[in-house]
């Protein structure tokens, strides 16, 4: 009877996490009248109009059916059949929806029915799940007497995913429900389905880059601890097959020449685009304030700039992984190496915060203070988009539930107050209002007309301290913890 219950207040987590996501569903998106190009709502309507009506050769190219400057689809292989599949089933449903050329801007209720269905449907079979599996795994693991429910309800209700992909309207539930899948894979030592959840959630976004190295190296390191050299060869050809016929597959349409290949990597990695679009709460933006760095070097040299940086956080971090492989310091390594690429790299979205944050929210149950304040800081660094999409009221709802009331009820009912330190909490409950008060302001205060774009950049530099901070928590954990339990164990 009390497992039975246990498993309803699951469920009923769960579905109270999806009802919140279905009321942000009924709010506006990316674009909403706002044409002639409209937004991310658009781009993901316009490529299931293309696939659907052009071979997969010309996804990519330029045609006179295709014009890329118009959301030419910039995602991989996999993305592509996800639009082709939601684009099939949309004709049945109504032809209309992705009728080539007629169909562009189109923004009727019953279309935007059933596009939001879709990121539902992603949600309820792969995202929530993701975060039930990955959550079951860990915690096995670390053989804590936490609470699934403890580590799960923060992890659903998390507003950063809920407002991008159900409000401002994208499938990155998608990729990091793979991504969720994959790490989940890891914990259980299923490397092999690990490896193909993974290289499957990268041919979804190439965003999942900002991953790559920590699963590369802990696979790697797998190899290299088998005792025979056999078993070692063994393993790592096996991964190499797993990811090389994952690759395969997807990308056969554009495996016939060279050029296909080059058209496809040329729309995932638009070099032309510059370091940054809009105020991003990174290093570059942040610098930008006092040196113009977007004025003062070409695209070209800030792309060599950018990676160089980058590489000079993310091969540390990861070269220690390789040598101190523990399943925590796996997770901290996605976490830093998301963040060097977030911090660092070259082209960067507000948006790919995410990237970090899902793999942060896996820390709760040994630094639930610190996780939260970061993640609630995430959602605080996207304000300025949510008021482009008009997501002003379920930005402010949603960072106070989680503040309020999911923060408080976790820490408070969950026997955390062994690890609760009273000063941080003090500190980032200030932090937080302080946030609350800046976005309102922002809202009822009009910019200087010498510094019109003075708010977006408040919130941004605000929210890149934050996320130093736990970039700098986050290191600290990740090559301190492992020469405490070294020296533990001697």
């Amino acid at each position: 009877m009390i497992f039975a219950a246990y498993k309803l207040d699951i469920v009923t987590a769960l579905s109270a996490a999806l009802a919140l996501r279905t009321i942000v569903s009924l709010y506006s998106y990316s674009g909403a009248g706002k044409p002639p190009m409209y937004g991310d709502y658009e781009a993901q309507r316009h490529w299931q109009e293309i696939t659907t009506n052009l071979p997969p050769k010309d996804w990519y190219r330029n045609t006179s059916d295709n014009d890329l400057l118009y959301w030419g689809l910039d995602y991989p292989p996999l993305t592509a059949y996800h639009s082709y599949l939601l684009g099939s089933i949309a004709r049945r449903y109504n032809a209309s929806f992705v009728e080539l050329y007629k169909s562009r801007g189109i923004e009727s209720n019953e279309h935007k029915n059933f596009m939001r269905l879709t990121v539902l449907f992603a949600d309820i079979v792969l995202y929530l799940p993701g975060l039930l599996i990955a959550s079951l795994a860990i915690l096995k693991q670390q053989q804590v007497k936490k609470s699934l429910l403890l580590y799960l309800i923060p992890m659903a209700f998390y507003p950063g995913q809920i407002l991008i992909d159900n409000g401002h309207f994208q499938y990155n539930n998608i990729s990091l429900g793979l991504c969720l899948l994959a790490i989940a894979s890891i914990y259980k030592e299923k490397i092999y389905l690990g490896a193909f959840l993974y290289t499957s959630a990268l041919n979804y976004k190439q965003m999942e880059l900002y991953h790559a190295l920590p699963f590369f190296v802990y696979m790697l390191r797998t190899c290299f601890d088998q005792k025979k050299f056999s078993t070692k060869a063994k393993t790592f050809i096996l991964l190499a097959l797993t990811v090389s016929s994952t690759f395969i597959v997807l990308w056969l349409p554009w495996l016939q020449s060279l050029n296909s290949i080059l058209e496809v990597v040329g729309r995932l990695f638009p070099i032309g685009r510059g370091v940054f679009e809009d105020k991003v709460s990174n290093f570059w933006c942040a610098i930008n304030v006092v040196y113009k760095v977007k004025d003062k070097l070409l695209n070209q040299q800030m792309a060599i700039l950018c990676f160089g940086l980058t590489a000079a956080f993310v091969l540390p971090i990861n070269i220690h992984l390789f040598f101190n492989k523990r399943k925590e310091t796996f997770i901290l390594s996605l976490v830093n190496t998301a963040m060097s690429f977030y911090l660092f790299s070259f082209q960067v979205h507000e948006k790919s915060i995410l990237l970090v944050a899902a793999p942060a929210m896996l820390l709760f149950s040994r630094y639930p203070q610190e996780t939260f304040w970061f993640l609630e800081a995430t959602v605080f660094s996207m304000f300025s988009l949510f008021i482009k999409d008009g997501l002003i009221l379920p930005f402010f709802i949603l960072l106070f539930i989680y503040h309020v009331v999911i923060k408080q009820f976790i820490l408070e009912h969950f026997n955390f107050l062994e690890s609760r330190s009273t000063i941080l909490s003090a500190i980032s409950s200030v932090s937080v209002f302080s946030m609350f008060i800046t976005a309102f302001i922002s809202l009822i205060v009009p910019p200087p007309t010498k510094y019109p774009y003075i708010w977006p950049l408040l919130i941004s530099v605000y929210s890149f301290v934050h996320f130093i901070l736990y970039f700098g928590f986050s290191l600290k954990h990740q090559f301190m913890n492992d020469g405490n339990n070294k020296l533990k164990s001697k």
